[in-house]
């Protein structure tokens, strides 16, 4: 349970309101406390400070006649009830912290004894007493012409007390009910923010091979998990459309594969049976299992070629002047061109050299395809090749004077395998994969490949790559 996302994240977030909400009680308590205290420390200097000013003589009752000493005044019998109430104490003391008088609440209490301390000086105490319980007290020692005296007025904190008491119990109560309600709020959120983590994972869990139509469609989410949902549903498309790729793929490569693998197959049967009693026989057999197996090792060869070609990532890159590669690959093709009487010219351009960057013997492979496919499917006229700069792009275009390609199959001649016309293109020598080569390379290297009917006839293939100075 402790592994869940979901019961870490509730913790997580529990955990972290419910140490807010203890700190904020925390706070309360002894913000409350400390108010409670100031309230009793003020109501007791008030009566304290009244006091203290009869004895200095400002008070009314020293102002009718033959008023009796100060300290016979305040130790008449019920003259300090008039300042006490049923939390506050009064009592008078001598400088030595003997008492001359109490409040009647006191009953037979008393406060701890203070001797005379610095003169008209103020302190706070809080005493513990047995019946009073705890009081604070203010006691304040006063000097003045004929008296000294100590004054001392204390204020129960019973009450203030029980009401801290009340006041900790219900913030107790808050705690424990904030602490339900946070655990359940957040398990809630939790289960709220991860269900549809849950669903998603629900789809990961279904997708399989024979099943990679299934889309989340969350287009009404426009937050991180809607995107999570659309790059999931992104990734679907493109494992769709890569099974798809690899199933015609293996489809066509079967397909392809049957026909030498047949002719082998048979003339393997005719040489066990006539190889020694039919000379013709035999040479007629080896020469097919010789073309056939020519035929599979170049299929083969072209396959290995094109999954170097897709991969990319691996390849190595440098500096390559293009002129230099089309040339030697123009040259080469030069015998063949020749033996069927075809004109192969190259026109470059005459300001300078144009550099890309890339693998030069996959580039040469590139125009080596296209320049053969071209000499193959023309009969005669001329097979023309171009270099040209524009934009930050290097140009290369192939045209020949042949039959031409269908306006239909003009977007499919670099499928693997594709044949525009079987019966036609049979009697063509080739793999299938030329084409589809051509385009994995010029993809490698950041360009592309199209193809276009000549109005006079014949077909053009546009090679796009970037010069070095575009990437820079």
């Amino acid at each position: 349970m402790t592994r869940s996302l979901r019961w870490r994240i509730a913790s997580f977030y529990a955990v972290l309101l419910l140490g807010v909400v203890a700190v904020v009680a925390v706070v309360l308590t002894i913000e409350l406390h400390t108010i409670l205290l100031d309230e009793a420390r003020a109501k007791i200097d008030k009566v304290g400070a009244d006091i203290a000013q009869v004895v200095r003589g400002n008070s009314a009752l020293n102002a009718l006649g033959d008023a009796l000493p100060i300290e016979q005044e305040l130790t008449s019998t019920g003259v300090l009830d008039h300042w006490s109430g049923p939390t506050t104490y009064v009592e008078i003391d001598t400088a030595d912290g003997y008492p001359l008088a109490k409040s009647t609440n006191m009953g037979g209490e008393a406060f701890v004894r203070t001797p005379l301390a610095r003169p008209n000086s103020v302190a706070f105490e809080q005493e513990n007493q047995s019946r009073l319980g705890d009081v604070l007290v203010r006691v304040e020692t006063i000097v003045a012409p004929n008296v000294s005296l100590i004054v001392k007025t204390g204020e129960s904190l019973a009450i203030y007390d029980e009401t801290l008491a009340r006041i900790r119990t219900l913030l107790g109560i808050v705690v424990v009910f904030a602490a339900i309600v946070v655990f359940a709020g957040s398990f809630a959120i939790a289960a709220s923010a991860l269900e549809p983590i849950g669903r998603l994972s629900a789809a990961m869990g279904e997708i399989r091979s024979d099943r990679l139509s299934a889309r989340l469609a969350w287009s009404d989410r426009d937050d991180e998990l809607g995107k999570l949902a659309a790059s999931f549903d992104a990734m679907l498309d493109r494992l769709e459309d890569g099974f798809a790729r690899e199933r015609q793929f293996i489809s066509d490569a079967s397909h392809e594969l049957k026909t030498p693998l047949t002719v082998i197959n048979a003339n393997a049967q005719m040489l066990e049976r006539w190889a020694d009693r039919d000379p013709q026989i035999r040479a007629e057999s080896l020469a097919a299992i010789r073309e056939e197996s020519a035929s599979l090792a170049g299929m083969v060869n072209g396959m290995l070629l094109l999954a170097k070609a897709e991969s990319g990532d691996d390849i190595p890159r440098e500096t390559i002047e293009l002129e230099t590669v089309i040339a030697d690959v123009v040259r080469h093709a030069q015998p063949r061109a020749d033996e069927k009487g075809l004109a192969l010219q190259f026109a470059r351009p005459h300001d300078g050299t144009t550099n890309v960057l890339g693998n030069a013997n996959l580039l040469r492979q590139l125009f080596t395809n296209l320049i053969d496919n071209a000499i193959k499917f023309t009969e005669h006229g001329a097979v023309d090749v171009s270099l040209q700069r524009a934009h930050g792009e290097a140009v290369v275009s192939v045209s020949d004077t042949g039959a031409g390609i269908e306006e239909e199959a003009l977007e499919r001649v670099f499928d693997r395998f594709f044949r525009e016309d079987e019966s036609r293109n049979r009697a063509v020598p080739g793999t299938g994969l030329g084409l589809a080569i051509v385009r994995s390379i010029a993809r490698i290297h950041g360009g592309g490949v199209v193809a276009e009917r000549r109005a006079g006839g014949g077909t053009t293939f546009d090679v796009t790559l970037p010069t070095l100075t575009a990437l820079q």
